[in-house]
């Protein structure tokens, strides 16, 4: 787990380097059995700061959560300006899931369920640590709300579900999460 957050604080860091020679260019990728070419996923920008999908693709305990989202088709939709506001599950917290679940949810006749989860983990806007306040209700994209508990002076969703580490996205912020948020 301190594994995981390191590697968050070094991407973060070496996203806001100053020093990047790379130029910028559109490129068609291959994402599992499918091409994606011309989506905002598909941009090569190595002088900005990467934006919700690049980040979590660029980390390695985010892998599970990355094939999620390409599952759903939602790679485009995290790839634009937002503002979002993700709390991203580890590889860790797919794997707490009971035995089968997480296949099944990728299966294509399973894809809207998918979708659904994934969106209980969006919300619209940014809403900043500091932001985060004993009591909040904050409605995701799915149209439920998530809760916002504050324990030992860090904020909780749902009254279990820990952030492991904030990363800030050139479209939102990214909070790392040690559990699959299911609705309600």
């Amino acid at each position: 787990m301190k594994k995981s957050i390191m590697i968050l604080a070094v991407l973060a860091l070496a996203f806001s380097s100053c020093s990047k020679n790379e130029t910028t260019a559109a490129t068609t990728e291959t994402t599992g059995t499918e091409a994606v070419g011309g989506g905002q996923e598909s941009v090569v920008d190595n002088d900005s700061a990467p934006d919700i999908v690049k980040l979590a693709v660029s980390t390695p305990d985010l892998s599970t959560l990355v094939k999620a989202v390409q599952a759903a088709g939602l790679a485009t939709s995290l790839s634009n300006a937002g503002p979002f506001t993700v709390f991203a599950p580890t590889n860790e917290a797919f794997a707490k899931l009971p035995a089968g679940t997480l296949d099944n949810l990728m299966k294509p006749e399973n894809v809207e369920k998918l979708n659904d989860i994934l969106s209980h983990h969006t919300y619209v806007g940014v809403i900043k640590t500091d932001q985060l306040t004993d009591g909040q209700s904050l409605g995701m994209v799915d149209g439920t709300p998530i809760s916002i508990k504050m324990v030992d002076g860090k904020p909780v969703i749902n009254g279990t579900v820990n952030i492991l580490a904030t990363v800030p996205a050139s479209n939102g912020i990214v909070y790392v999460v040690d559990s699959v948020i299911l609705p309600n």
